[in-house]
């Protein structure tokens, strides 16, 4: 780890909070209007990360382009906007996690993906909202991940350099963006990983079995600094 570590930047889906079951009810509710059965957990988990995109493929094996899209995740958005936070919770140890930074005084943020119009609610519904040093969406920049500009709009938020940040997250994504700002990364293993995914590819300052595990890599950082 680099020394002079001055903030935790943090994925949302599949690393601050387990978003699946509530992104799986969600496709499930529009696959049972098509009279479809609905997929296990275990299916819908991997792809969570990737939004509507993503889980409307795996439940109706369609993209973008095809003609039904938009009123299929027009379907999808509307039931995920009225269950947001119905059974989403952190991940085990996340919790203790960000405790543990606060009492450090080290700054922590969200840089997801989602949309600002649920990555808000889904904070204030955790209750994490006030709490984070800083929150940027998908469309808080131009360009989201894997582009850097994300993360480093973060790292403008909070007055600090890349090279004094980390980014945990469980995509390949988070780190593409996170090595094109320069900023370490972390992979989050209990996540949402592709199975499939080469992890020893992403060139990570690390991974973590549990959220937790951070302040290890913090403790060895500091000690070596």
């Amino acid at each position: 780890m680099q020394a002079g570590i001055k903030a935790v930047l943090l994925d949302l889906d599949g690393t601050f909070a387990d978003t699946a079951p509530d992104l799986g009810a969600a496709l499930n509710h529009v696959r049972s209007l098509h009279n479809l059965p609905p997929l296990p957990l275990s299916i819908i988990r991997p792809e969570a990360s990737h939004g509507s995109v993503g889980l409307l493929k795996i439940g109706f094996n369609i993209t973008p382009e095809s003609p039904q899209f938009a009123v299929l995740r027009q379907a999808f958005l509307d039931y995920y906007t009225q269950n947001i936070c119905a059974h989403t919770t952190l991940f085990p140890g996340m919790a203790q996690l960000i405790n543990a930074l606060e009492k450090r005084n080290l700054p922590w943020g969200i840089v997801t993906n989602k949309p600002h119009r649920f990555t808000l609610p889904l904070m204030q519904a955790l209750g994490y909202v006030k709490r984070a040093a800083c929150l940027v969406s998908g469309d808080t920049c131009a360009r989201a991940k894997p582009h850097p500009d994300p993360l480093l709009k973060a790292c403008e938020m909070l007055s600090i350099s890349p090279q004094e940040s980390l980014y945990l997250g469980d995509d390949k994504r988070d780190m593409e963006a996170s090595r094109a700002a320069d900023i370490p990364f972390i992979i989050a293993r209990y996540g949402y990983l592709n199975p499939n995914e080469d992890l020893s590819a992403w060139q990570s300052r690390g991974s973590l079995h549990n959220p937790i595990d951070l302040l290890t890599h913090l403790n060895t950082q500091q000690q070596g600094s």
